[in-house]
């Protein structure tokens, strides 16, 4: 009979270092996920492996622990550069991954650094000059600073590590991945984690892990989302985007939501005007601190995608953030302009089906009749929302314009009007956009 104890990180006691053990416990984990539990103490023992795990899964840190553990093993210092890279397909999953290994790394010395794209080359250079043991990085960037950056000290990298490789080949980045692995030590620990196995993955499994690699197969379900996820969406047009947040968060006051913003700029802006109308909300976005957005970004019963995201991989991304609190259950809602609505298309060959839902507006607006004319004339006479709801309104239009699916969200179909409505201008905000 199996071991209950087997599946805590308590039973990890004398693999992990008390530093680990000790930062793992403050971030109030007890119990391993499936994943988790299948391959950390593999990994531990210096094994490749690759293996299958979704967003939401736990695999960030069942492949940090292993990796930290690795770096104390080998008394890794400072000056002997990196010793660890993990390698991202986007930015959001890079800051989110690096906020997880600056908490696991609170009792340990070790140096850690994000570089990817948009952000600043010199400050991520001057970051290699100082020595950075443990890297979180983007396909792009990374293969530039290999290239360009001369104090990049790589040559004593131990531990590769490739998460969501489905997504990152989807995305367009396989030759750089190519490149990077082999630009990198032969000689090294390599996981890659990704949700699917095409014949892509399984190409570039053989080049980045060694023959004796462990596979695991974890079986996936037909359904691409988390199990105890109800999922749905709603048809909501550009001029009624505000007032249905508004009611819908203060109707759901007492759960935990996170809500998609495609923009800093935007949850800024609705975070400060949402205060200031006394509906209390925390904000979490890329420019935060990294322990103000941790300690609110995990267990939502909610998530509310807003802006809608670039792709399905996104979109199982994002409500990733739910169904892992009390009885492992969730909600999830996807906001749909009607132009939009072929996005739903891709979502469903991507085995993510969403139930329609009926927003009753006529009793929205018997109970708050007038709170789009008051978050206008908030927004027009106070020259603080004025100039963030411009700001917001400008950034949006210029999300919007990056999306990789063109032929669903089409800048050109957007009404600037209806779109000004949503952040409280009752006129177009004059933007050079």
């Amino acid at each position: 009979m199996e071991n209950q104890d087997d599946t805590t990180f308590a039973s990890l006691n004398e693999k992990i270092s008390d530093r680990t053990m000790k930062a793992i416990a403050e971030m109030g984990f007890e119990k391993m996920t499936e994943i988790q539990a299948k391959t950390i103490p593999i990994l531990l023992e210096g094994r490749d492996i690759v293996a299958s795990a979704k967003t939401g899964s736990g695999k960030t840190l069942a492949f940090l622990i292993p990796a930290i553990e690795l770096m104390y093993k080998l008394k890794f210092k400072q000056r002997n550069g990196t010793g660890v890279i993990v390698l991202t397909p986007t930015r959001e999953l890079a800051v989110q991954t690096h906020n997880v290994l600056k908490q696991l790394l609170k009792y340990h010395s070790f140096t850690n650094g994000l570089v990817m794209g948009g952000a600043v080359k010199k400050d991520e250079e001057d970051k290699f000059f100082r020595g950075v043991n443990i890297l979180i990085a983007t396909p792009g960037r990374l293969l530039y600073h290999l290239v360009n950056t001369k104090y990049f000290l790589y040559k004593n990298t131990n531990c590769v590590i490739i998460d969501e490789a489905d997504r990152l080949l989807d995305i367009g980045y396989e030759e750089e991945t190519k490149a990077i692995l082999n630009a990198l030590p032969k000689y090294r620990q390599t996981m890659l984690f990704s949700a699917t196995f095409s014949n892509k993955i399984k190409d570039l499994a053989q080049i980045a892990v060694h023959k004796t690699a462990l596979y695991l197969g974890l079986e996936v379900p037909e359904k691409a989302t988390v199990e105890g996820l109800s999922e749905g969406f709603l048809v909501c047009p550009s001029e009624k985007r505000f007032l249905f947040l508004f009611s819908f968060l203060r109707k759901m006051h007492k759960k935990k939501i996170v809500v998609f913003f495609s923009t800093c700029k935007s949850v800024k802006f609705h975070a400060e005007l949402f205060n200031y109308i006394n509906l209390r909300v925390n904000s979490i976005h890329g420019k935060q601190k990294q322990n103000i957005r941790n300690r609110e970004y995990r267990h939502f019963y909610w998530v509310i995608q807003y802006d809608p995201p670039n792709d399905p991989k996104d979109y199982i991304h994002r409500v990733g953030r739910t169904a892992r609190g009390e009885n492992n259950t969730g909600q999830a809602l996807l906001i749909l302009r009607q132009e939009e609505l072929d996005f739903l298309k891709y979502l469903y060959i991507a085995k993510i089906v969403l139930k329609e839902i009926d927003y009753q507006w006529d009793k929205v607006l018997e109970v708050f009749p007038n709170v789009q004319n008051e978050v206008e004339e908030i927004v027009t006479s106070n020259y603080h929302f004025k100039f963030e709801g411009k700001l917001a309104y400008k950034a949006y239009f210029c999300a919007y314009q990056s999306y990789r699916l063109k032929k669903v969200f089409n800048v050109d179909n957007l009404d600037p009007a209806a779109v000004a409505k949503s952040f409280g201008f009752p006129y177009v905000p004059k933007v050079n956009i």
